[in-house]
């Protein structure tokens, strides 16, 4: 229904506050945020706008996306945690207050951990693949990873205790086997 519509709309939206939401019958511009349901954002004067990447990895974890996102954020260059979202009020699965989403940077990619309860777990199906400039790099990432819990796997992967799975590649190697010339 259109109220359901409304209501999932008014949790993803990254700049609004639940109470700040309000029904609009046309397109604004300008100051204020538009979604495709026609419902209109207004932001405090002088607010910034957080521009949005096109493309965001969506990572589905049972309750610890904060963790997850800590612990990447201390780990991996080029990474921090940007935004924790919580539940505005009690809902069914959880209560107000709970952290619904974090949205993080591994590596400079934009991600976004979504605490959607055990319903999905991950697989080797996907993998962050970091680049690392020498043998310390590697070992320091490979030891960050297994001894937080996580574990080893076969030819330089490994899994982090939240079941995400990471390959530690020297670009050494990468370099070797993408060389055109195999002599």
């Amino acid at each position: 229904t259109y109220e359901n519509q409304y209501r999932r709309k008014r949790r993803n939206v990254r700049e609004c506050k639940p109470r700040q939401w309000q029904r609009h019958p046309r397109h604004i511009t300008g100051a204020q945020g538009v979604d495709r349901l026609h419902l209109t954002c207004r932001r405090p004067p002088g607010e910034e706008t957080r521009m949005v990447s096109k493309n965001t990895i969506c990572l589905w974890y049972d309750r610890d996306a904060l963790d997850a996102a800590n612990f990447y954020a201390q780990t991996f260059p080029d990474s921090k945690v940007t935004a924790v979202h919580r539940a505005p009020g009690n809902y069914p699965a959880g209560q107000e207050g709970d952290v619904l989403t974090v949205e993080f940077t591994v590596a400079g990619i934009p991600c976004l951990g979504l605490n959607g309860g055990p319903q999905f777990k991950h697989s080797e199906a996907f993998s962050f693949q970091i680049a690392t400039d020498d043998q310390a790099e590697t070992d320091r990432l490979w030891d960050a990873i297994v001894s937080n819990g996580g574990q080893e796997s076969a030819c330089g992967w490994c899994k982090d205790k939240w079941g995400v799975s990471w390959q530690i590649t020297p670009r050494a190697l990468t370099a070797a086997y993408t060389d055109p010339d195999h002599a």
